[in-house]
């Protein structure tokens, strides 16, 4: 597909996703808390996805990196009062407050961008990163609300279940997107040489995610699992 139209069709699929996950929230169809976490799950995934529509073009990893883009200065224009989406603070704040999103949300964006201009869809590292960080850090939370376990000594907010759950669920969420791009043609297979390098970046991303910081990890995730990746792929 040309370069041009790929940029329209993901931003539409994008926003499409995101208004959607904004209105149930605002709606009270779902709480606020899920709703940040389905952004947090769900966006990545259907954005690297959408990078298959891009021809191996110089210009294509720039206008792909757009879409992260404008919708991360939407987020700070959110943030800081000067654009009013009451639909999107409920989606994707703690508390209800604005300046929330000029945190967790910004540095989500940010790692979007800088992992789409860097390694873009030929390499192996950057994908990894991104996944780990949507399907790893992003279902930490839900597992451990849901599962009830032993909080980590050096951790006292995170718990032993949602520490597994970043290894498990950014693992899977990985292995999908790369079996995508095996089934495509994007990356070459078999399936079965990326079980080991992958277990070790969602290691490197579970051990960073399980230090006491909040609202960072989601650039310390990114940025331990590209270090982890440039060792094993």
């Amino acid at each position: 597909m040309n370069s041009y139209y790929a940029t329209v069709f993901t931003f539409l699929i994008a926003l499409a996703f995101l208004r959607l996950t904004d209105f149930l929230a605002q709606r009270g169809i779902i709480q606020s808390w899920l709703s940040r976490k389905i952004i947090h799950i769900g966006t990545g995934p259907i954005f690297v996805l959408c990078w298959l529509m891009y021809p191996d073009v110089f210009i294509g990893r720039w206008l792909a990196a757009l879409v992260p883009l404008v919708i991360t200065a939407q987020f700070v224009l959110v943030g800081l009062g000067v654009i009013k989406d009451e639909a999107a603070v409920k989606a994707m704040s703690r508390t209800g407050d604005r300046r929330e999103i000029l945190r967790g949300p910004l540095f989500y964006g940010i790692a979007f961008v800088a992992m789409t201009l860097i390694y873009w869809k030929d390499s192996l590292i950057g994908i990894p990163a991104l996944m780990i960080l949507c399907g790893g850090d992003g279902i930490a939370d839900l597992v451990g609300r849901w599962l009830p376990s032993p909080k980590l000594p050096w951790s006292r907010e995170k718990s032993v279940a949602g520490s597994i759950s970043v290894f498990v669920g950014g693992w899977l969420l990985t292995f999908f997107v790369f079996a995508v791009f095996v089934w495509i043609g994007a990356f070459s297979g078999p399936m079965t040489r990326f079980l080991v390098p992958v277990a070790w970046v969602a290691l490197g991303g579970m051990l960073v995610e399980s230090l006491p910081f909040r609202d960072i990890d989601n650039i310390t995730v990114v940025l331990a699992c590209v270090v982890m990746g440039y060792f094993v792929f």
